[in-house]
């Protein structure tokens, strides 16, 4: 038996390759990451040409209201005015994103 002790103290320890207490917290952690990269809205790939053709869209349908006198566009849902048509579109992918982040949460 002693000599069974000394042997099992010279070899590496394998229990703590077989604790798997905390291989779930990794999991979830790895869960949340890849949620929030599903989740974030790609920004930098919107030029005047595509915020403007967006915004056209959001125009007529009823999203956004343009206010010439004051030069700004108001996105309707969120009340939220802008005074450039990039600014809006960059706004109305995000805050279309946390709508359905949202609802999909529900």
């Amino acid at each position: 038996m002693r000599e069974r002790a000394q042997h099992d103290s010279t070899m590496p320890d394998s229990d703590r390759h077989d604790d798997t207490s905390t291989d779930h917290e990794q999991f979830e952690t790895e869960l949340l990451a890849q949620d929030r990269d599903a989740a974030s809205v790609a920004t930098a790939d919107v030029d005047d040409t595509t915020a403007r053709s967006l915004v056209d869209d959001l125009i007529d349908a009823d999203v956004v209201t343009p206010v010439p006198e004051d030069r700004v566009l108001v996105h309707e849902p969120s009340g939220t005015s802008f005074d450039s048509a990039t600014q809006l579109a960059v706004f109305h992918r995000g805050w279309t994103a946390g709508r359905d982040a949202d609802a999909e949460g529900e």
